[in-house]
């Protein structure tokens, strides 16, 4: 099989979005299948190693290799992939988040989901949110790393009950919920003596946290996920949301919230992977506060949320059943 990756007007960076295209080419590559990634621009990313091939393609569109299919990866890729000729193959659009931070959600209608492309999502939330505008699509989730995060058993000698949450800045504060974490923090801190907050995020350290990971590498997220005892998701605008599920790997129970596109559907199970509090920031402190007071129950979650996300699978899993739907395409 031969894929392309359109990343023109979108483009690579350090950020999770292009973890995922970079880690699915990856094991799309090690399947033995053809791989290019195609972009406007050189790749700024540097988390991961990326061993297929990266080539910069602007107007002249005879350097677009030919290909069994051509899939736009970003709201702004989607122009170019129309207009990839037939040699590139189907044309499909992977969407991996509502990018309203790109252009409002008419717009998303009128130039995203009405082009002519075959419809990809990585998880529920977005499935159902294409089907309120009367758009079909198939659910293609990119898997997990479940060899690199696992359980080490450190998060049982806790002398302190310590919460793990994602430190935003910029344009995604808003949807990310930042400030819900910080306020539960303060509160939980305020209540009880031996409360800490640990955060993960690419920009410099925040004051409120207790112990902060910038940048850290795959080791570094699993002494991080095991060191928590419950990770906090507020987020309100996700399609897939990673972090809460590699802390699950870990048996790390997560506290999510119900808004629509809350992106932990696939995964976060009410009472039984975790707790899913109501959209409200009153509800989910309350949850925080209830797994706080329950050690034996926020175990046992913990222990639940695993299997989910085993079950889910791993990243070759998830690629060789995303090929096999082209095949079917």
């Amino acid at each position: 099989m031969k894929i392309i990756f359109d990343l023109r007007g979108v483009g690579l960076g350090n950020n999770g979005g292009s973890s995922t295209l970079v880690k699915s080419a990856n094991i799309l590559n090690k399947l033995g299948h053809k791989v290019t990634l195609v972009d406007h621009s050189n790749s700024f990313y540097t988390w991961t190693p990326l061993y297929v091939e990266h080539i910069i393609v602007k107007r002249d569109l005879s350097m677009l290799p030919s290909s069994d299919i051509i899939i736009a990866t970003g709201y702004k890729s989607v122009k170019y992939t129309i207009d990839a000729p037939k040699r590139c193959g189907i044309k499909g659009h992977w969407i991996r988040g509502w990018e309203t931070w790109q252009m409002p959600s008419d717009q998303i209608v009128k130039q995203v989901l009405r082009a002519r492309t075959i419809k990809f999502v990585n998880g529920i939330c977005l499935k159902d949110k294409l089907k309120t505008f009367g758009f079909n699509s198939y659910l293609v989730r990119p898997g997990y790393d479940l060899e690199e995060l696992y359980p080490t058993g450190v998060r049982h000698k806790n002398s302190k009950f310590i919460i793990g949450g994602l430190y935003t800045t910029g344009k995604h504060t808003d949807i990310k919920r930042y400030g819900w974490i910080l306020e539960v923090s303060r509160y939980m801190k305020k209540k009880y003596s031996n409360v800490e907050l640990w955060l993960m995020g690419t920009s410099k350290q925040p004051l409120d946290a207790n112990k902060y990971y910038r940048q850290p590498t795959i080791e570094q997220k699993n002494e991080f996920y095991n060191g928590v005892d419950i990770w906090l998701s507020p987020s309100r605008q996700e399609g897939l949301h990673m972090p809460p599920a590699e802390a699950m790997m870990t048996c790390c129970p997560v506290v999510g919230n119900s808004s629509e596109l809350n992106g932990t559907n696939d995964y976060l199970i009410d009472n039984y992977s975790g707790l899913v509090a109501k959209d409200d920031y009153n509800d989910f402190r309350d949850c925080v506060e209830k797994l706080y007071l329950q050690k034996e129950f926020r175990i046992t979650l913990g222990e639940n949320a695993k299997k989910v996300i085993s079950s889910i699978g791993s990243r070759e899993k998830n690629m060789t059943e995303f090929v096999q739907l082209i095949r079917r395409l």
